[in-house]
C-alpha cells in the first residue's frame, strides 16, 4: 500500500451515519469556521440508519412525561443503564425530533395533524414517532441533505479508516485510512475525531446488520487502549425473517400484531409478559405486555418454545408466527406498508392473508467504545457516539426506538464537545502523525501484500468459524463451557488471521483486502463479546447464563470493561460502577404490575 496525500481539518469524523451526519451538523453550527472532515467507509446515503424501520422515541404528547421514558428506559435496561446519561438523552430526545422535522424528516401524522407515534416494546405509553415503517430512511436523507448547506463539510466517501493517529502529548489527531478507489493511505488529521461508525452485527451469522457493520471503529479505539464496555450484551430481534436476516419490525407489534406458536397459541401470556386481550378489543395492543414486552424477553421466550418443542421447523430452523391479518388491508397498507412488501418479496407470504414465519435474529450491541457522559473517551479528543458506544443507556437490553433518536441526542453532543475541545487544543505534530500513517500503510502491505502464502488461511474459513463459535457459544442462552469453548476459538482464529491470504494483489477497489480488514475488526469485537461474557457469572438483560440464572446485583451492578492487550493473549476485563441517581434496582416487571418506580 503506497502513502497517499496528509488532508488537514480541524475536527475528524469517522463513520456517515446518522450519528456522523448529525456531529458533523453539530460542529459546523458550533464553529462556522471550522473544517469538518467526515470518513466513511461507504457513501452516506448507504449506512446502516437508512435501514430503520419502526421509529424514534421522544416524549411528545400530553399523556407522556419525560419520567416514564427514563424509568421505561432504566428498567428495560435491567438497571445497567447509567441514569444520569438516560436522564441527559430523553431530556434532549423532542428537541432533536423536532429540529429533525424542520430539516425535513417526514413524520407521519394524526388526523388533527399532530405527530403520530406508535407504541413499542418495553414501554407503558405510545411515544415512538415513526414515517410510516422507513423512519431510518427518512430521517438519514433529512441529515444529509442538510449536511450539504454547509460548505465546511468535506466528504471522504469510500474510505476505510483502520488506525487512529495520536500525538506526542497522547491526543487523538486524525486517522489513517484507505482511499478505496486508489489503494493509497491517507493521514486525515485534524484537532480532534469522533467515532460514529456504527455496531458490530455481523459477528454473527444471523442478524439484521448489513455487510458494513463489522465494529472497525470499535476494534480501532479497543486497539488504540480504550476499553469496550459491557460488550457482553447482544440484542436479539424475536422478529427476523428466517433465511434472509431481514427484519420485520417492532412496529407491526406495535400496530397489533401477535405472535403464535406451531398450535396457533399466543404463548407470550405463559412468560409472565400479561394476558391477551381479544384482538377485536380497541385496547390492543397492550402496552409493556404480551408482544410489547421487551425484546430480550420475547427472544429467550421463542427459544423455551422450541425447547418445549412448540416452534414450527422449516428448511430455515425453527420459526413461530407473527400474525397481522385481523389488522386488515387498510391499516397495514398506511401503517406498515414496508412490511406487506418484504414479507411479499423475501418469504412468498402475503401478512394480509397469511401468517409470516419469524425468529430471533441479532441486531444490535448494547456494548461499544467507553465514552463518558460527554461521548468522550479515556484519550483526550476521542469521542464516539452511536451504535458504536457505550455511554451507557441502553445497560443490558435497548429499548426499541431509542437508538435512532441516541444517534441525534449524541451526534450533536459528541459534535458540541469535540468542536470546543479542538478550539482549545489546537497545535499538533503532522511530521508524526503522517509517519504513523506511513507505519500502518506499511503493515497493511506486509499483511496482505507481501510474500503470497500458499495454503495461507482464507477469509470464508476463519469467518464461517467465527459465525459458528460466536452462535454457539454466545448466543442467546450461555454458560461457562460454551463460552470457555467461544474463547479458545476466537484465540485461535486471532493466531490463524496472522497467516490469511488474499487472491488479490490490485490496489483499486479491492473488496477482498476491505473483507481482511474487516474480518480483523470482527475478531476483536468478538474477543471482547466473549471474555467478558464468561466474566459476568449472573443472567441480566440480554446476557443470560444458564449456570447462573440470577441476577447479580451485589457483584455485577457494574460495567464491563475489556482491555485489549498488545501481545495478542485475553482482553483484561475490569468493572466500573452503574450511575444510580432517582431509580434503585428494583424487579422488571410487565404486564399486570408494571410501573413506575422511583426515590
Amino acid at each position: 500500500m503506497s502513502h497517499g496525500t496528509t488532508h488537514q481539518h480541524d475536527v475528524i469524523i469517522i463513520g456517515g451515519g446518522g450519528a456522523g451526519l448529525r456531529a458533523s451538523i453539530a460542529i459546523a453550527q458550533e464553529n462556522p469556521s471550522f473544517s469538518v472532515a467526515c470518513v466513511s467507509k461507504v457513501y452516506p446515503m448507504r449506512s446502516h440508519t437508512v435501514t430503520a424501520e419502526g421509529g424514534a422515541a421522544a416524549s411528545i404528547k400530553p399523556n407522556d412525561t419525560l419520567e416514564d421514558h427514563i424509568y421505561d428506559t432504566i428498567s428495560g435496561a435491567d438497571w445497567l443503564a447509567d441514569q444520569d446519561a438516560v436522564e441527559y438523552f430523553v431530556n434532549q430526545a423532542p428537541a432533536e425530533m423536532i429540529q429533525l422535522e424542520h430539516w425535513g424528516c417526514p413524520w407521519s401524522r394524526e388526523p388533527d395533524g399532530s405527530v403520530a407515534v406508535r407504541p413499542f416494546g418495553g414501554m407503558k405509553i405510545e411515544r415512538t414517532w415513526f414515517a410510516a415503517d422507513k423512519t431510518g430512511f427518512h430521517m438519514l436523507h433529512s441529515l444529509f441533505q442538510t449536511t450539504l448547506k454547509y460548505d465546511n463539510i468535506v466528504r471522504y466517501d469510500e474510505h476505510f479508516a483502520t488506525r487512529l493517529l495520536i500525538d506526542d502529548d497522547g491526543r487523538c489527531r486524525g486517522c489513517a485510512a484507505i482511499e478505496l478507489q486508489t489503494g493509497r493511505v491517507k493521514a486525515i488529521l485534524g484537532k480532534s475525531v469522533i467515532i460514529c461508525t456504527g455496531g458490530a452485527g455481523r459477528v454473527f451469522p444471523f442478524t439484521t446488520n448489513g455487510a458494513i457493520k463489522t465494529g472497525d471503529g470499535m476494534a480501532m479505539a479497543y486497539r488504540a487502549g480504550v476499553a469496550l464496555k459491557d460488550m457482553e450484551f447482544i440484542q436479539y430481534h424475536p422478529t427476523g425473517l428466517p433465511g434472509t436476516g431481514i427484519l420485520i419490525t417492532e412496529a407491526s407489534r406495535g400496530e397489533g400484531g401477535i405472535l403464535i406458536n406451531k398450535d396457533g397459541y399466543r404463548y407470550l401470556q405463559d412468560y409472565d409478559l400479561g394476558q391477551p386481550l381479544d384482538v377485536s378489543d380497541p385496547g390492543h395492543p397492550q402496552k409493556r405486555a404480551m408482544e410489547l414486552g421487551p425484546r430480550d424477553k420475547l427472544s429467550q421466550c421463542f427459544i423455551k418454545e422450541r425447547w418445549a418443542g412448540r416452534t414450527i421447523e422449516t428448511r430455515d430452523g425453527h420459526v413461530v408466527h407473527l400474525d397481522l391479518r385481523h389488522l386488515g388491508e387498510a391499516k397495514i397498507d398506511k401503517r406498515i406498508p414496508f412490511v406487506r412488501e418484504l414479507a411479499r418479496s423475501y418469504a412468498g407470504i402475503d401478512p394480509v392473508h397469511q401468517p409470516i414465519p419469524v425468529r430471533p435474529v441479532v441486531h444490535y450491541v448494547m456494548g461499544g467504545i467507553d465514552v463518558d457522559s460527554n461521548s468522550a473517551t479515556t484519550i483526550p479528543g476521542l469521542y464516539a457516539a452511536g451504535e458504536c458506544a457505550c455511554v451507557s443507556i441502553n445497560g443490558a437490553n435497548r429499548l426499541g426506538s431509542n437508538s435512532l433518536t441516541e444517534l441525534l441526542v449524541f451526534g450533536a453532543q459528541a459534535g458540541k464537545h469535540a468542536a470546543r475541545f479542538a478550539m482549545d487544543h489546537p497545535d499538533y505534530n503532522v511530521a508524526a502523525l503522517e509517519t504513523q500513517a506511513e507505519d500502518e500503510g506499511a503493515r497493511v502491505r506486509r499483511a496482505f501484500f507481501d510474500a503470497p502464502r500458499k495454503g495461507g488461511e482464507r477469509i470464508v474459513t476463519l469467518r464461517t468459524e467465527l459465525h459458528e463459535a460466536m452462535e454457539n457459544g454466545a448466543g442467546i442462552y450461555r454458560d461457562a463451557e460454551s463460552l470457555e469453548a467461544a474463547c479458545a476459538t476466537v484465540a485461535d482464529l486471532r493466531e490463524r488471521y496472522r497467516k490469511l491470504n488474499i487472491d488479490d494483489r490490485t490496489h483499486s477497489f479491492n473488496t477482498e483486502l476491505t473483507a481482511a480488514l474487516e474480518l480483523g475488526s470482527l475478531i476483536d469485537c468478538a474477543e471482547a463479546m466473549a471474555h467478558s461474557g464468561l466474566q459476568r457469572t449472573e443472567s441480566r438483560g440480554s446476557h443470560q447464563r444458564l449456570d447462573h440464572k440470577e441476577r447479580n446485583d451485589e457483584e455485577f451492578l457494574a460495567h464491563s470493561l475489556a482491555f485489549h492487550q498488545a501481545d495478542g493473549s485475553a482482553p483484561q476485563i475490569e468493572y466500573k460502577p452503574v450511575t444510580i441517581t432517582r431509580w434503585p434496582p428494583g424487579a422488571r416487571t410487565y404486564g399486570a404490575g408494571s410501573g413506575l418506580k422511583r426515590e
